[in-house]
C-alpha cells in the first residue's frame, strides 16, 4: 500500500499542529464559534446534533492493520468505543470532545493518516472498488490512479474552495463496484483496441435532493491526460457552476443546464490550453506509484475449493457464508472476503474498538496486514488463503462479524439519521433494526437472495437510498417520522434510480411495508433465478402497490 513521504508526513503533521492552536484559541474565546467553523470543516470536524463529529480521510478505503489498531486506540481513548464505516470509505467518530481533536488528529499522523478534506467545498476522498487489486475482472489496478488524484486536489489552490463539495471514485474492473455513475466525476480504466490503457469519463452523477446518473463526457481518455482533464472539468465548474444556491450547486446541475454535449465542448476548449503542460504524464509517475501497489508475496502452489470440502460438506452455516460472502481472486489459492459488520446488534456500520483490534490481528494473520472499507459499510479482506477460510470464518463469527448476509436484504447502509445528524428528518437506526428482526433468519435471506437496502434519514441522501434495490428515505409529515418506500434502484453498471412505490409510512409500518413488498416478490417472480431488481424492472410497481394499498 502507499507509504507517505516526507512531503506527506510534513503537510499532515504541520496541519495539526495548526489546528491545535485554531482549538485553543477557540476554547479561550478569542475566535467565535462562526469564526471557528470554517477552520474545523477544513479539518473534518463537524457539529452534529448531539456532539461534534470527526470524520478520517481513509484514501480508496484502504487501511493497514497498522493504522485500524490506532483507530481502536482513538475509539477507546477519545471517544466512546467505537467507530462508525462510511460509504465515502471513510471512518467517522461520532463523539469526540473539542479539546482532544488536536490529540486525536497527532495520533492519526503518526500512523499516516488525516482528516484533511473530509469535508468543505473541496474534492473529497478518492474512492474505488473494494476489491481493487485483487479482482479477476480487473483491466488495471485502480489504485496507483486513485493516489495520483489523491496527490493532485490535496490543497489544491484553485479547488479549495469549489462552488460546493466534489466526489471522484475510480474502477478499474469490466463490472463496476466503486458507483462511478453516482460521482461528480466518474472514472472507469478500459483498454482501445491495441491494448494501451485509458479512461472513460463520466460527469454528473449525484444522489441528495436531485439525484443524477453520470454521462460520458469522453468514452476513452489517454491515461498521460488524466490530471489534465480532470483538472479541465473542475475549472469549467469552478467558474460557471452556481453559488448563489448551494441546493443548486453540485455539478450534476450544471452539467443538466448546459447538456452533456455543451458540458463536454466546454472541457475540451479548457482542456486544450493545459493538455500539454506539467500535468501530462510521462508514465513514469503512474509506474512509481504502481510500485506501490505491488501484489504481496504470494505463497504459490496453495491449494484451492479443494482444501474447503470438508467444513462445506459438514458445516452448511460455513458453506451458506463461503458461497455468500467470498469473492474469487485473481491469484491462485487465494480468496478476497466481504467482512459484513452487520446484524451484530450495533447500528449499520459502527465497529467497536475490541471488533477493530480483533480486525487488524486477522488482517495481520490472514490477509498480509490489509483492511478495505466499502461503502456499503462493510470491511474486506483482500489476500486470505483459501485453506484458511474456515479458520478465519470461525474467528470472524466469535467476533460478530460471521454474517452470510453480504449484499443481502440485512446488510444494510444506513445514515445516522435523527439519532445522531442535525438535518435529519427521521430515524434511521432504529427502521434497521426492525428489517433486520424480521428477516434474521438466514434461510429466508438466501430465499430472497440478492438485495440490497439503503435507509436515509432525510432528502441528502447520506444513506444512498436513491440506488438501493429498495430505498427509505425518512421525511417530515405533520411533525412526525414517515418513510418513502422506493424500487429499483442500482449502483452498478445497469445504473438506476429507485422510483418512490406510493404514499409514505409511520415509523411503525416500514418495515412491515419491506417485508410485503419482499413477500410480493417471492410469490411473483418468474422463477427462483430471477433477482429482485430484474422483477422489479419487468412487473413494474403495480404489482407492489396492490399489496401494499389494498386497504386504501
Amino acid at each position: 500500500m502507499y507509504r507517505y513521504d516526507e512531503h506527506d508526513l510534513a503537510l499532515v503533521h504541520q496541519r495539526a499542529a495548526q489546528f491545535r492552536e485554531q482549538v485553543r484559541r477557540r476554547l479561550a474565546g478569542d475566535i467565535t464559534e462562526d469564526e471557528f467553523k470554517p477552520l474545523r470543516l477544513q479539518n473534518g470536524l463537524y457539529m452534529q446534533l448531539h456532539a461534534y463529529m470527526l470524520r478520517i480521510a481513509v484514501p480508496y478505503g484502504l487501511l493497514s492493520s497498522r493504522q485500524m489498531r490506532q483507530l481502536a486506540h482513538i475509539a477507546r481513548t477519545f471517544d466512546r468505543g467505537y467507530g462508525h464505516l462510511t460509504t465515502r470509505q471513510n471512518v467517522q467518530f461520532n463523539w469526540p470532545k473539542l479539546e482532544d481533536v488536536p490529540a486525536i488528529l497527532d495520533a492519526l499522523a503518526e500512523v499516516e493518516m488525516h482528516a484533511i478534506q473530509t469535508s468543505g467545498n473541496c474534492i473529497r476522498n478518492i474512492t474505488s472498488d473494494p476489491f481493487a487489486g485483487v479482482a479477476r475482472d480487473e483491466v488495471a489496478d485502480p489504485r496507483p490512479y486513485c493516489e495520483l488524484l489523491r496527490q493532485w486536489s490535496t490543497f489544491h489552490p484553485e479547488f479549495a474552495f469549489l462552488p460546493r463539495k466534489f466526489k471522484i471514485a475510480v474502477t478499474g474492473a469490466t463490472h463496476d463496484r466503486a458507483a462511478i455513475a453516482y460521482h461528480d466525476i466518474g472514472l472507469r480504466l478500459v483498454r482501445d483496441d491495441h491494448g494501451e490503457v485509458g479512461v472513460q469519463v463520466l460527469v454528473g452523477g449525484g444522489m441528495g435532493r436531485t439525484p443524477r446518473v453520470g454521462q460520458v463526457c469522453r468514452d476513452f481518455l489517454p491515461q498521460e491526460h488524466l490530471l489534465s482533464y480532470c483538472e479541465a472539468i473542475l475549472r469549467v465548474y469552478n467558474r460557471f457552476g452556481r453559488r448563489d444556491n448551494k441546493f443548486k450547486a453540485r455539478i450534476k446541475i450544471l452539467v443538466e443546464a448546459l447538456g452533456i454535449e455543451q458540458f463536454a465542448a466546454t472541457v475540451e476548449e479548457e482542456w486544450a490550453q493545459i493538455k500539454d503542460t506539467a500535468l501530462r504524464l510521462d508514465g513514469g509517475e503512474l509506474e512509481r506509484l504502481a510500485t506501490y501497489f505491488e501484489p504481496p508475496a504470494y505463497e504459490a502452489d496453495l491449494p484451492g475449493d479443494e482444501a474447503l470440502e470438508a467444513p462445506r460438506l459438514m458445516d452448511p452455516d460455513f458453506r451458506r457464508w463461503h458461497d455468500q460472502n467470498v469473492v474469487p481472486h485473481k491469484a491462485p489459492g487465494y480468496s478476497a472476503v466481504a467482512v459484513s459488520v452487520k446484524a451484530t446488534g450495533m447500528p449499520p456500520g459502527d465497529v467497536t474498538d475490541a471488533q477493530m483490534d480483533a480486525m487488524a490481528y486477522l488482517a495481520d494473520r490472514y490477509s498480509f496486514g490489509r483492511l478495505v472499507v466499502t461503502h456499503r459499510q462493510n470491511l474486506v479482506l483482500p489476500d486470505v488463503p483459501t485453506r484458511d477460510l474456515h479458520a478465519l470464518w470461525q474467528s470472524l463469527r466469535e467476533l460478530g462479524f460471521g454474517a452470510s448476509n453480504y449484499e443481502q436484504l440485512t446488510d444494510i447502509v444506513a445514515c445516522p439519521g435523527l439519532d445522531y445528524c442535525n438535518l435529519a428528518n427521521a430515524r434511521s437506526l432504529s427502521v434497521a433494526r426492525a428489517i433486520e428482526q424480521r428477516f434474521a433468519d438466514d434461510d429466508r435471506l438466501a430465499e430472497v437472495g440478492r438485495l440490497t437496502l439503503n435507509i436515509s434519514g432525510c432528502i441528502n441522501a447520506c444513506g444512498h437510498h436513491h440506488v438501493g434495490h429498495i430505498g427509505i428515505l425518512g421525511i417530515n409529515k405533520r411533525g412526525e417520522e414517515y418513510y418513502q418506500l422506493m424500487v429499483g434502484g442500482s449502483h452498478e453498471d445497469d445504473a438506476s434510480l429507485g422510483e418512490i412505490v406510493g404514499r409514505a409510512f409511520p415509523h411503525d409500518d416500514i418495515a412491515g411495508a419491506v417485508e410485503t413488498v419482499v413477500d410480493t416478490y417471492l410469490a411473483q417472480r418468474a422463477g427462483p433465478d430471477e433477482p429482485f431488481l430484474a422483477f422489479v424492472r419487468r412487473a413494474g410497481l403495480e404489482p407492489l402497490q396492490e399489496a401494499l394499498y389494498a386497504d386504501d
